[in-house]
């Protein structure tokens, strides 16, 4: 047991529990809160209790009063964790101490008579998935649409190295499966000259994982 956690345990023997702001959280009604946040950096834990869970993202879990060691549990697609005792449970959006608190909860009533739970951040997903580009394009391919940022078809277009001479600017689609949201194939058609020359980017489309941007060329070329 790292001295870390063994501090930590001695003070949950001591209190009802401990508190942390920040991602590698205790989940109590009495915090100690000088000791969590003189940690910055504890076994690789990511000190981030804003960050929301996200699908591919790793925490680590722990009951102190199992006196097991950290066990690490990773998000699914489904923005869900398989936790134990208590089995699927919603993760996505919530932040460590969120999901804590609830985790908490949930085994005092069924399980525990008191749990003391430790929830720490161990890595983020950055990626949330792929965009594709083909066409009359400088760089055909694939590109990443990253967490906390809408990547729209103009922001694609410029990372893809823009348009080739021949490029139609005019008639850019969009080709969006329906995915879980249902209703087939989409076809969002976008007027690049409007968006990147005339600055209109409220015409630009937000990206979603999986959508299809495709560049014509012209039909004619003089």
């Amino acid at each position: 047991m790292s001295a870390i956690l063994l501090v930590i345990f001695l003070i949950a023997g001591a209190t009802t529990a401990l508190a942390d702001s920040g991602g590698f959280t205790t989940n109590t009604s009495s915090p100690a809160e000088q000791l969590t946040n003189s940690i910055h950096s504890a076994n690789g834990y990511i000190m981030d209790g804003k960050h929301q869970l996200e699908p591919g993202d790793v925490i680590s879990f722990q009951i102190i009063e199992d006196k097991k060691p950290l066990i690490n549990l990773a998000v699914t697609d489904s923005s869900e964790l398989d936790v134990p005792y208590i089995g699927r449970v919603a993760a996505g959006g919530k932040t460590c101490q969120q999901l804590a608190t609830e985790l908490k909860a949930r085994l005092e009533k069924d399980y525990y008579y008191r749990a003391t739970v430790i929830v720490g951040l161990d890595s983020v997903n950055k990626v949330r998935g792929q965009i594709y580009i083909s066409g009359a394009i400088h760089n055909q391919g694939s590109f990443a649409i990253f967490f906390n940022h809408d990547l729209t078809a103009g922001e694609a277009i410029l990372q893809a190295g823009g348009f080739d001479l021949f490029a139609d600017k005019k008639s850019i689609k969009v080709i969006r499966n329906g995915g879980a949201e249902g209703g087939g194939k989409k076809v969002l058609e976008i007027n690049m000259v409007n968006v990147l020359e005339k600055g209109k980017t409220e015409e630009d489309v937000i990206l979603k994982p999986g959508d299809l941007i495709i560049v014509p060329e012209r039909t004619f070329r003089f």
